[in-house]
């Protein structure tokens, strides 16, 4: 590598456990492109001068991640989905100078469910979202790009699902977390947003046998790589997507924007990051 080849890296605190560095080294090799990507762990008070020195620094690029997603648009030019969702993951310097920041954790989401279930938003008339956090303003903004016909919010504190219907508007409803599976019934599609069924926490408790025939089941946890959720859901033959798909497919447009060439989500890297997990993962 020579010394003015590109760099990006991700921005968190804490950021020990990102996986992102073997997503986009390995592209890196693949490629032969001339190029690094590393961790940066930086305080949220120190948050901002760090962004904000990035070209200094010698970066491209960066990712953030918690908690910096909704902390990052006070300091950078949001594109249109930034705004829309409330929360950037992708950052890059453009041709004037400028910080930019997207949120690509919408495409991560629609691109991984077109992958793993093809045709999955044909005449969907009812998704159930999970969670009322920044990954579930990022779900759901993605599928009102879909035409989903009506989003149904469904959280533990109702006026955080109830704050996703005001920012996104009329097709999204928010409704008390003892109803979720009261919803199932005429669900085309279940996301889980939030941290349950990742390894250490509890079950979602959801319904699976609840659900129409033809519904999909997606959960934004990658440890374990098949939740609860998804096992139950596989046990009834619905077709699932995982969040490792998820989080291979919304680190493409940074790594076009960083390092000039769109790379592919192929099985060597799914592999590649899930050696990484472990056993906990399986």
């Amino acid at each position: 590598m020579t010394a003015t080849a590109p760099a990006a890296c991700i921005v968190g605190w804490p950021v020990d456990h990102s996986r992102s560095p073997i997503i986009h080294n390995y592209w890196l090799k693949a490629y032969g492109i001339a190029g690094a990507y590393r961790r940066e762990a930086v305080a949220p008070e120190h948050f901002g001068s760090f962004v904000q020195s990035l070209a200094a620094r010698g970066y491209v690029g960066a990712n953030v991640t918690v908690p910096h997603k909704e902390a990052v648009l006070e300091f950078t030019l949001p594109d249109d989905r930034a705004s829309a969702v409330g929360a950037a993951n992708t950052l890059w310097i453009d041709d004037d100078g400028f910080l930019r920041s997207t949120n690509t954790d919408v495409e991560g989401f629609l691109d991984n469910l077109d992958a793993g279930a093809p045709g999955w938003n044909d005449g969907l008339d009812h998704a159930v979202v999970v969670g009322a956090g920044g990954a579930a303003r990022a779900v759901v903004h993605g599928l009102l790009t879909r035409k989903t016909r009506r989003i149904t919010v469904v959280n533990r504190t109702e006026h955080r699902a109830k704050n996703l219907h005001a920012l996104l508007g009329k097709p999204v409803q928010a409704a008390p977390w003892d109803a979720l599976n009261d919803l199932l019934g005429d669900a085309g599609l279940l996301v889980n947003t939030t941290t349950l069924g990742m390894a250490g926490q509890p079950e979602l408790p959801a319904d699976i046998g609840r659900l129409p025939g033809h519904a999909i089941v997606a959960d934004l946890v990658y440890v374990p790589l098949i939740t609860p959720l998804l096992r139950a859901a596989q046990a009834r033959g619905l077709r699932t997507a995982d969040g490792l798909g998820m989080l291979l497919h919304q680190a493409v447009r940074g790594f076009t924007l960083w390092f000039g060439r769109k790379p592919e989500v192929t099985p060597q890297l799914r592999a590649a990051v899930e050696a990484d997990l472990g056993p906990s993962a399986a």
